[in-house]
């Protein structure tokens, strides 16, 4: 797995199709369609098909969520919650061992890892326990449409910074074998 797409919590609409990012109007799908990570435009909004599945396979693109609990908004979950749900990240993180994991979301990854200052992009995973020294962290935005500061384009950017390191040698030469 090279990049490990990590959503704060399902809403409604998503458990109701079982799809992540599943609410019409959310900007995930189109954002990552346009930075290039998928060949064609993936509709959620009523599941995603074996062909949507097989292509996220194929680019070694996984998709989790911090929390299993579905809510209407995200600020519905504890801090506690949240805090566990960080641990947990952790664990599958250093059983998965994807190259770069991208949590949608800096209010929630805040709580989760107890980051109060932390702001969007690349973070420094030297103090997070457990956490392997060879996996990314990134913090990318949420791409609900509650989220006003951001664009389709504006998201495509930021998806393709973190495809850009998901295909980044680890260890800086120019063949990566991982």
């Amino acid at each position: 797995m090279r990049l490990l797409v990590v959503g704060i919590n399902p809403g409604l609409w998503t458990a109701a199709v079982n799809a992540p990012f599943a609410r019409p109007g959310n900007r995930f799908w189109p954002s990552l369609h346009r930075a290039g990570l998928t060949d064609h435009p993936v509709d959620a909004s009523r599941g995603l098909s074996a062909e949507d599945e097989a292509q996220l396979l194929d680019r070694g693109i996984g998709l989790t969520n911090l929390v299993g609990r579905a809510t209407v908004r995200a600020d519905e979950l504890t801090r506690q919650e949240l805090r566990a749900a960080g641990e947990r990240l952790t664990e599958r993180v250093a059983r998965l061992r994807p190259r770069v994991v991208a949590i949608a979301g800096i209010t929630a990854f805040r709580t989760a890892f107890a980051r109060p200052r932390a702001v969007l992009g690349p973070q420094d995973t030297s103090d997070i326990p457990g956490w392997p020294g060879d996996v990314a962290l990134w913090v990318v935005p949420q791409p609900s449409g509650l989220n006003a500061h951001e664009t389709i384009d504006t998201l495509a950017d930021t998806w393709r910074a973190v495809w850009d390191a998901a295909h980044a040698p680890a260890d800086g030469s120019e063949d990566d074998a991982r």
